[in-house]
């Protein structure tokens, strides 16, 4: 992704990975009307990979060799896409989607948390906290205070969302060891090992090699590998080691409001004052959180 440039930049390719993986979700519900669910994040991570290693051929560039490197890149895969993909795919078969994007949404609140009191490895404060707050109130505002009715119920879906997006959170975190190795080299790295635990497991468990899926799930399946697997990923570990843990974790928020974006300008849908208040909110709580402090300026 080349050095880091300035602030404004980040924040731009901060938006521009919320709208890769807030867009995902209508590629994944294209995709997977014809192409089981396990099968469809093989195709998914083995397409990204595929393109990462493209990205390092032409750009001349190579993956580390060491075992200790290859170890760490394979916890990374596991928190931030094999268990974080699998345990929130088991856990929204028993809550509703917008139950689930609300938990799902609560990774900066557990950065904040995990970063307050164990790794203390970024400066927080109260603004932050504040914006942490504020913009998971705006997803509930986006997503509709009737998404929490069914809070409590089905505790081991809800346990299960939430525990993915704890694992995101450590995935923020955890990514900074990799500030040496580069952006593309762990986006593909991570994406390597996702693939060689997700193939085998999708054979295993469903049949690939009968299916005869359509154009319109190819194309989906195409764009969530190289856009909103691939491409997402190198944006993001970038942003890891230029916003900070916190700060990259904050696009949750923002994903959200893709979906409203989205409506508007594809389905000319007109948002409620409810909606549009929790937009502003979301878009001010990651202001909040992204704003320099004296530390960083």
């Amino acid at each position: 992704m080349g050095e880091p440039g300035s602030k404004a930049v980040e924040y731009a390719l901060l938006g521009i990975l919320a709208l890769l993986w807030g867009s995902s979700y209508l590629f994944i519900k294209v995709a997977v009307a014809e192409i089981p669910p396990v099968t469809l994040i093989a195709m998914r991570v083995d397409g990204a990979a595929l393109f990462l290693l493209v990205v390092l051929l032409v750009r001349g560039r190579s993956l580390p060799t060491d075992p200790g490197t290859w170890g760490m890149l394979g916890i990374q895969s596991f928190i931030n896409s094999i268990g974080a993909w699998t345990i929130l795919a088991w856990g929204q078969q028993f809550v509703g989607a917008g139950l689930a994007s609300v938990l799902n949404s609560t990774s900066p609140i557990f950065v904040f948390l995990f970063t307050a009191l164990i790794t203390r490895h970024e400066a927080l404060n109260g603004r932050k906290l504040l914006g942490a707050i504020l913009g998971l109130a705006g997803v509930v505002l986006i997503v509709g205070l009737d998404s929490l009715s069914g809070l409590g119920q089905s505790v081991a879906g809800q346990l299960a969302c939430l525990i993915g997006a704890m694992l995101y959170a450590g995935s923020a975190i955890y990514g900074r060891r990799f500030a040496s190795l580069g952006a593309l080299e762990t986006a593909l790295g991570t994406m390597l090992w996702a693939a060689a635990v997700l193939t085998p497991l999708a054979f295993v468990v469903e049949s690939p090699l009968t299916l005869r899926p359509g154009m319109a799930a190819l194309g989906a399946t195409l764009a969530l590998s190289v856009l909103c697997t691939g491409t997402a990923l190198l944006i993001y570990f970038r942003l890891v080691h230029t916003l900070g843990s916190l700060g990259v974790a904050s696009q949750s928020y923002l994903r959200a409001g893709v979906g409203v974006i989205l409506g508007v300008v594809l389905l000319g849908e007109v948002p409620t004052l409810p909606v549009l208040i929790g937009l502003f909110a979301a878009i001010f709580g990651v202001a909040l959180i992204n704003f320099p402090t004296r530390r960083q300026a």
